[in-house]
């Protein structure tokens, strides 16, 4: 319903914001990544959204950035992961982090997170590498094999666009994203530099 707010940002805490539109104010609840880029109190902010409307209560939530949106969308998708998790989670982890422990199989990163135990983080990377799962097999991407060896530049290419996969892009828009870059870069930027021009594009 509401994809994004611009306005003057008059109340900022860790987790949460209000952004005033029009003479209205807007509570957000948002992740500690966002507060950290939130501009000073009575400066024009804008945040992308999701509501959740439940029987007892409709809460909205801002993010800084798509990535964040979108990953918020994919953890919150997974059996168990409700809106408090998935903000305690992207509080602890980037949305590249989140895709490569998903892709990778390191439940222990989600652990970090409040409230998450170990339980809940081998269910997020089973689910989240199930989705990431049936993608591959419609658009031919295999997930990086998991030797010991020293990482190729090909590899690290195949890890991260596995790791977009995971956040809900097409195996087709990741491989072009990460064919732009240098494969010999670490992981992690190819999927942030990725997720940058993924983010423009769209």
């Amino acid at each position: 319903m509401l994809y994004s707010l611009r306005g003057k940002l008059i109340y900022a805490q860790p987790k949460l914001a209000v952004i005033e539109c029009g003479g209205v104010g807007f509570r957000c609840q948002i992740t500690m990544t966002t507060a950290r880029q939130l501009p000073s109190v009575g400066a024009e902010a804008m945040l992308y959204t999701i509501m959740s409307v439940r029987e007892d209560a409709i809460e909205l939530f801002g993010f800084a950035g798509q990535a964040e949106l979108e990953c918020f969308k994919q953890l919150t998708a997974v059996t168990g992961v409700g809106p408090k998790a998935g903000l305690a989670i992207l509080s602890e982890l980037s949305p590249e982090k989140v895709a490569l422990a998903a892709a990778s199989g390191d439940y222990k990163a989600f652990t970090r997170a409040q409230g998450v135990g170990p339980k809940l983080a081998q269910r997020i990377v089973l689910e989240l590498k199930d989705k990431f799962g049936a993608l591959a097999a419609s658009g031919g991407v295999e997930l990086p094999g998991g030797g010991g060896g020293i990482p190729s530049a090909a590899g690290n290419a195949a890890e991260a666009v596995s790791a977009l996969s995971v956040l809900g892009f097409t195996p087709s828009e990741a491989a072009a994203a990460v064919g732009k870059l240098d494969s010999a870069l670490p992981v992690e930027t190819l999927v942030r530099e990725a997720l940058k021009s993924l983010a423009k594009k769209g």
